[in-house]
Order: C-alpha cells, then structure tokens, then sequence
C-alpha cells in the first residue's frame, strides 16, 4: 500500500477553554497547518456553563477545523468523562494530544477507556498551582504514562522535568509559530492615527502597550509605578491596557492612587490585539512568569519593539539589545530606565523592531512548528 492509499493520520486535540488567549490562538494556527499538510486534526473544547465559547468555535469553522463542545461544570465531573470518552469513540482517533490540565487528565481516562493507543500532552505554561504537592503527584503520574510530550519553550521542559518529573528523553521542545500578515508602513501610520484618535489624543504621543490578561502573573502594577517615575520628563507617554481579568478594578483603583489616572486607558478585552499593537510605539511585558508569551511574537510581526522580564520562556524569544530590551521581574527601576530609553530614541525603537520582524520570519514561522509536530505523531507510531 502506497502512502496516497492510507487513511490520513486522525488526532484528537483536547483542550478546556474559558477565552482565546495564548495556547488557544496557538491551536487554532497549528491545527490549520497540520490539516493543510494531510493530517486529520480535529478539535474537542471543554466549556464552563454559561460560557459556549462560540468565537473560539467559529474561528476553527473558519480555518476548517471540525469542532465540538462539552460542558465541564467542575473540576471534578464523572459526567464529562463519559462524554469525552462517547466523543473519542466516535472520532477514532490514532492519537489523542491534550493540552492544559483539564485536558489532560480527561483526555487521558476517555482515550484509554476507548483503547486509544497513543496519548501526547503539550505543556503550555508554568503555573503556580503546579507546584502544589497534589498537582505534582499527579502530573508525574501522568507523565508515566503517556506516549510523548510537547514543551513550547525550553524553559517548560525544564520545569516539567524538574517539577513534575517528566522523563527527559519523552518532551521534546518546539516553540509557537506565528501566523502573521506584515504590515505596510501605511497600515501601521494609519493604526497609530486610528488608536489615538479612538482616546482622544493628539498624534505625537508615545503609547507603553500592554496586551494582557489583569491578573498578578502580568505584572501590571511595575509597568504603572514605571510610568509613574517617567511622567514629568516624559508628558507625551501614555499606558494603553488591553485585556481583562480578576484584577480589573484593583488595577484601576491603583491607577488613582499613583495619580497617573489620566494616562492609563483600558480597552477591555480586544479581538484585534495583534493590530492595535501597530499603533504602540513599545510593548510592555513585565511578567512574574510566563509559559512563552505568544504576545511577542505579534509584537514583532508589527514591528513593535518590546521591554519584557527575564523570566521563563522570554529571554528564548526576545534577543536583549537586539529585539527589546529585558529586565528582571518586578525591578521598576529598570523597567523605567529601559522604557525612557526606547521612548527617547526613535531610530533605536525602528532598529529592533526591524529586526523582531527578520527573527519572527525566521525562528518562530508556522511551516517549522508543524514539521516538528508531525515529527513527533510519527515517532510515536513508529
């Protein structure tokens, strides 16, 4: 039998889902790649109640990536699992691939119990709850067991094995791809116009972006106390957040009290994300921690330059002196510093935007992330 007369390669991407962020958007793109290259992905998403996710759901339907839904009411719902498993008895999958703890453990018990014969589960971040002695337990369990894992930074390999005890010779890392459209230097003149027009500001002044969730792990707070320390000798600046999250009024209320009120603007949580950051003169990524920051790499396929910590996943993405400038998390001091550098010298902010934009085409593009993926479906079949 030729390679044409074979049924194509069927796998099962799990994943639970309450917005799309990071290893969402990441699906979406690698999905559609491995579909353009023969292999039959399809996608199960876990939703609360209440929460349907349909955006998520029509943006699959757009990129061809058949789509089904199950409620999950609570960490702990016998209910989905028997639907999971009736879902991957139907599917038939060869490989069953989970993605975020929900998705593991469920995605893990319906394959088995369906006779699935081959489990990969990819480890998207570094969250704090998986230090806990019971998440540790668990995922070590699971890492036991399951055929092979997918690591979307070095860092996350690192910490799969030091912390969750993942065997070193099953993770294999490969980082994000980038599904971009490059921008004319007209289109980004015309969405710097376009922001500030939207808050009412005059063209000449120097937007700090942030696209982010409001939650502690973003780091939010240094980025203000930052502005805070620039705002006499730097009156044009302003802080553009969007995003939303837990910290939403608390972040506002902070913004009050450092008296820097009136140049904070909060968009709420924005679809165009990878756009409004054409109109950004920098971007700003102070996180405590960070699985990759999928974030940059829209930032450099607009060719946005960016000031982010050193932690985690990012120094493997942003070239410091090259591509933007990092810092040591929570360290405001050089947080200001590095931004009153970038916000006094346009040409240095061009000069690493350019070449954001050269290592985004090169290192971080879709073709080589779903190479490397179908690499690991077929080792495992083999």
């Amino acid at each position: 039998m030729t390679q044409a007369d074979r049924e194509p390669m069927r796998v099962a991407h799990i994943i639970k889902v309450t917005r799309i962020s990071g290893a969402e958007g990441h699906l979406l793109i690698l999905l559609a790649g491995l579909r353009n290259r023969g292999i039959d992905a399809r996608l199960i998403i876990l939703v609360e109640p209440g929460k349907p996710m349909e955006d998520m759901v029509e943006a699959a339907a757009e990129r061809g990536i058949p789509t089904s839904s199950l409620v999950i009411r609570r960490d702990y719902d016998l209910p989905l699992l028997f639907k999971l498993r009736s879902a991957l008895r139907e599917m038939q999958p060869d490989i069953v691939h989970t993605h975020l703890i929900h998705a593991d453990v469920y995605g893990y018990f319906a394959a088995k119990a369906v006779g699935v014969r081959y489990i990969i589960s990819s480890r998207h971040n570094d969250d704090q709850f998986r230090f806990s002695t019971r998440w540790r337990r668990l995922n070590r369990w699971l890492w036991r067991r399951i055929d092979a894992g997918i690591a979307i930074s070095q860092a996350i390999k690192r910490f799969a094995i030091e912390v969750e005890g993942a065997p070193a010779d099953k993770v294999r890392v490969i980082h994000y791809g980038m599904d971009y459209n490059w921008l004319s230097d007209a289109d980004i003149d015309a969405a710097r116009l376009k922001l500030r027009a939207e808050l009412n500001l005059d063209e000449d002044r120097l937007l700090l972006g942030m696209v982010c969730r409001l939650v502690e792990q973003k780091g939010i707070p240094y980025a203000m106390e930052a502005l805070r320390r620039l705002r006499a000798d730097y009156p044009q600046a302003h802080l553009v957040i969007a995003g939303d999250g837990e910290k939403a009024a608390e972040l506002r209320r902070l913004a009050s009290a450092l008296g820097i009120a009136d140049r904070v603007h909060w968009l709420g949580w924005r679809t165009d994300a990878a756009d409004l950051m054409a109109a950004f003169d920098v971007l700003l990524v102070p996180s405590l921690w960070e699985g990759f920051g999928l974030v940059l790499l829209e930032a450099m396929s607009r060719r946005v330059p960016v000031i982010a910590s050193r932690v985690s996943a990012i120094p493997e993405v942003l070239r410091n002196g090259e591509t933007g400038i990092l810092i040591e998390p929570r360290d405001v001091d050089g947080l200001a510093k590095a931004v009153a550098r970038l916000l006094s010298d346009r040409a240095l902010r061009k000069y690493m935007g350019l070449l954001g934009a050269a290592r985004l085409e090169e290192d971080f593009n879709v073709r080589r992330m779903v190479d490397e993926t179908i690499a690991v479906y077929e080792q495992v079949l083999r």
